[in-house]
């Protein structure tokens, strides 16, 4: 998009500022996958320990520095995510022995609006080393507990704040989308 997108304002907001406001609600520590220098005075931050391997890298270094069981994963571009639902995944995520607890809505599986055990880790890290990034490939091999979209409707949840932002267009529909 041109620019870092935790710093494109929606609705008067960054995205960084919307992200960390509703996750810091729901996690005790909130910390930022993202070079030191750059967010340092923001929020604890952790660098990749594999760079430049995408999403996957960003999960497995949050998860080399937790002590947390359960680590909820939220991607800045995903703005219209709701409170009550993470409530609600982390609560599930709790109550199963997966190694991730992920939604499923549209396209496919959210897997950076997630719950990871930190045991996942491993997981990731092998992947990693092979040089496999792709991270729902690895929801295969483990336990897994996928919030489907009946669940999620059922529940009173909309799979639509699962719009992520990544073109200008999407930015666009999103700044609409607040106005209206």
């Amino acid at each position: 998009m041109g620019q870092d997108k935790a710093f494109l304002e929606l609705g008067g907001r960054t995205l960084l500022s919307r992200a960390m406001e509703l996750v810091s609600g729901i996690a005790p520590v909130v910390r930022i996958v993202a070079p030191q220098e750059k967010f340092l005075t923001i929020a604890r931050t952790v660098e990749d320990v594999f760079p430049d391997c995408g999403p996957l890298g960003g999960i497995h270094a949050a998860l080399t520095c937790t002590a947390t069981e359960l680590n909820l994963i939220l991607a800045v571009d995903l703005p219209f995510v709701e409170a009550d639902f993470l409530t609600y995944m982390v609560a599930q995520a709790s109550q199963v022995s997966a190694l991730v607890t992920v939604p499923e809505a549209g396209k496919g599986l959210q897997p950076l609006c997630a719950v990871y055990r930190r045991d996942f880790r491993d997981v990731a890290e092998r992947a990693l080393k092979k040089k496999k990034n792709k991270i729902d490939a690895l929801f295969t091999d483990v336990e897994t507990r996928v919030i489907a979209e009946p669940e999620m409707t059922r529940m009173g949840f909309s799979a639509n704040m699962f719009q992520n932002l990544n073109t200008p267009e999407e930015f666009s529909k999103a700044e609409q989308a607040m106005r209206d």
